[in-house]
């Protein structure tokens, strides 16, 4: 498995063909901001060189598959959010379930309220009002 940010791992199915995937629900932030290293370091550290499940049911524009990964049992994408290394991303909650949108926003406020993570910051920026700068 490898980890390309805090958002997105490319995993290897049985029969050993690649996999992107954009964790469905949140936004890290980008590999040039604030935390993005971070966010890309805990996401290795929950999913590198392990097996897990992905559930999902679409792909974005850019080919890769959106879905929730899972590790035995474990909802990594709220784990990011948990740790303050991701937004929930609200733009597309509505794509998920809606307890997920419940427990993902539930975590992003404690996650802000215990200034974990990047809420460390006195002022973060979402990555996709960063990428609309660059």
């Amino acid at each position: 498995m490898g980890v390309s940010d805090g958002d997105s791992v490319t995993v290897l199915d049985a029969k050993k063909t690649q996999h992107k995937i954009r964790l469905a629900g949140i936004d890290a932030p980008e590999r040039a901001q604030a935390y993005g290293q971070k966010a890309k370091e805990a996401l290795s550290d929950l999913v590198f060189g392990k097996s897990v499940e992905v559930a999902w049911s679409k792909q974005d524009r850019y080919g890769r598959i959106v879905g929730v990964v899972t590790l035995a049992g474990v909802d990594i994408n709220l784990e990011q959010v948990k740790r303050g290394m991701a937004w929930h991303y609200k733009q597309y909650q509505n794509e998920q379930s809606p307890e997920d949108r419940e427990a993902y926003a539930q975590s992003e406020s404690q996650a802000r309220d215990k200034r974990i993570g990047l809420w460390r910051d006195p002022a973060p920026m979402e990555p996709y009002v960063f990428r609309q700068k660059k």
